[in-house]
């Protein structure tokens, strides 16, 4: 009856069959992937999608997933399904009676009744009722397999011990070597158990972990737009008051020049009269009419082609640039007051200077300290214990808290170590572990032929093509963050060191083949 209910809670509603390749609905619902596929085709044309249970529309076809877990539980049914046939007792030929042992010496089945007389007769295997004798015997000698052979892992019989392939084996009795492996198998059952704890932990952590930089990425959202806006109105009004000034100034030379051009139309109308009347005159043969006919003043013209330009005005250019000079310095002073009101953390640039009281003796430090040159010739400064036997340098200040940028030119350094570490940093040996990267005292990235990322001598390929013009530094002490970007064009992020800081951390910088290094400030 369980067996069976089982059966129909593990049925498709569609196909009315065990389930195969198991899918659920957002609704919860389970069905075959076949079924449901066809299902949802036939539904296509009404463009509306259903659940052939509950009925729960779905605007879209759903997505099906896998029920990984109904998968298994019907495949072990199936199998169980499968597995599953009705022993019965050998000697209950008229009424076939379920079987209750196996004797795998007789090869017969038993029932209670017939049990109790063959335990008092003999003293064989029993085992749990089953046709099959094959797996329970020895395939060479056809003997019980009584024994394990801990070295092949294998069950063998008597005659595999004494005279067989396992002579001299270490041998086991099944039922010591069954309750032993049981044992270690609930040994294994316990640490997957931990395991599997451990790794939803992880999950769930990681799922945690999500949650909050969605949320941060969200807020950050919030104020990058909200810094935008504020900057894109600014930068509207400045252009506004810009624009209206173009405009007065387009529309008052408009009108000017329409006033003048109406002058000029009138002075030409004139003209004009004075030319028809002066043709008139021309055509008069008599010559006391001639002289007595009245002749038109000239028509006085004033002005020329300069001077109506002149009037008429131009647009004042010095004026405009000089108010968009005025609009974008006001706006930069009102970045200034936007970054005040902290809508986004401004990321300033730490003053790293050089410790020339650190620097190898090869090592050319400029007069502000911003910058280091290897070279060939020896800088006979004083033996400081501070100084440095390898070709490094380190700032004078550093940082035991808070967070800190900065930038450094590496256009003009091939190789290149730039990276930061601590003040009990070895500076008295010359060998590779006193390099930046190469102990567990710095963090570095590095250039040679390939950029790579280095902490306690483990080195991590960054990107073989990838090459760097201007580096920028991050450091967020509490944090643990030590981080390193490309600033060139394409800008981008190359790696982050994760780490418990416990000393102050120092710019640091290694140099090779009279290479050079600048901090950009």
């Amino acid at each position: 009856m369980a067996s069976a209910a089982l059966g129909e809670e593990l049925s498709c509603s569609i196909c009315l069959n065990l389930y195969t390749e198991p899918v659920s609905l957002r609704c919860g619902h389970n069905f075959c992937r076949d079924c449901i596929g066809t299902a949802l085709e036939s539904q296509e044309r009404s463009g509306v999608y259903s659940c052939p249970e509950c009925r729960e529309e779905y605007v879209e076809r759903p997505v099906l997933e896998k029920n990984r877990k109904l998968c298994n539980i019907v495949e072990g049914f199936r199998s169980a399904q499968q597995e599953k046939t009705e022993t019965f007792c050998t000697y209950c030929v008229d009424t076939p009676v379920p079987a209750s042992k196996t004797c795998l010496h007789c090869e017969t089945s038993l029932c209670e009744k017939h049990l109790m007389a063959h335990n008092k007769s003999v003293d064989h295997a029993l085992i749990e009722p089953t046709t099959s004798f094959g797996d329970l015997k020895c395939p060479v000698h056809k003997e019980i397999l009584k024994y394990y052979c801990s070295e092949d892992d294998v069950c063998t019989c008597i005659s595999c011990w004494v005279a067989g392939n396992h002579v001299g084996h270490k041998m086991e009795l099944l039922n010591e070597a069954y309750e032993k492996k049981k044992a270690e198998l609930k040994d294994t059952i316990e640490k997957l158990t931990h395991n599997r704890q451990e790794t939803e932990r992880r999950t769930q952590n990681l799922e945690t972990h999500r949650t909050q930089e969605e949320g941060k990425a969200a807020d950050v959202i919030g104020r990058v737009t909200e810094l935008f806006s504020d900057i894109r109105k600014q930068l509207d009004g400045v252009e506004k008051r810009i624009l209206t000034e173009i405009s007065r100034q387009e529309e008052k030379i408009s009108l000017t020049v329409t006033n003048l051009v109406k002058e000029l139309e009138l002075q030409k109308d004139k003209l004009s009269k004075a030319i028809d009347e002066a043709g008139d005159a021309l055509v008069i043969t008599d010559q006391v009419t001639f002289l007595r006919k009245k002749q038109s003043d000239d028509v006085i013209i004033s002005g020329d082609v300069i001077s109506d330009v002149r009037e008429a005005g131009c647009l004042d250019v010095v004026m405009i640039l000089f108010m968009l000079q005025k609009g974008l310095l006001k706006f930069t002073d009102n970045l200034t007051e936007l970054k005040t009101k902290g809508q986004l953390e401004a990321l300033d640039k730490s003053d790293i200077k050089l410790d020339i009281n650190t620097a190898n003796n090869y090592i050319y430090v400029s007069p502000d300290l911003r910058s280091a040159k290897l070279t060939e010739t020896l800088q006979n400064r004083a033996a400081f214990p501070q100084r440095f036997i390898t070709h490094q340098v380190i700032s004078k200040n550093s940082f035991s808290s808070g967070r800190h940028y900065w930038e450094v030119d590496v256009s003009g350094a091939v190789p290149w170590i730039v990276g930061a570490a601590t003040s009990s940093i070895e500076r008295k040996i010359n060998e590779r572990k006193a390099y930046i990267g190469c102990n567990d005292k710095s963090w570095g990235v590095k250039f040679a032929g390939k950029l790579a990322a280095s902490h306690n001598n483990i080195h991590e390929v960054i990107d073989p093509e990838c090459s760097v013009q201007t580096l920028g530094i991050s450091l967020d002490y509490e944090a643990g963050h030590l981080s390193f970007y490309k600033l060139c064009d394409p800008m981008r992020h190359l790696h982050t060191f994760t780490a418990t800081f416990t000393e102050p951390l120092h710019a640091a910088f290694s140099l090779t083949n009279s290479t050079c290094i600048k901090i950009v400030y």
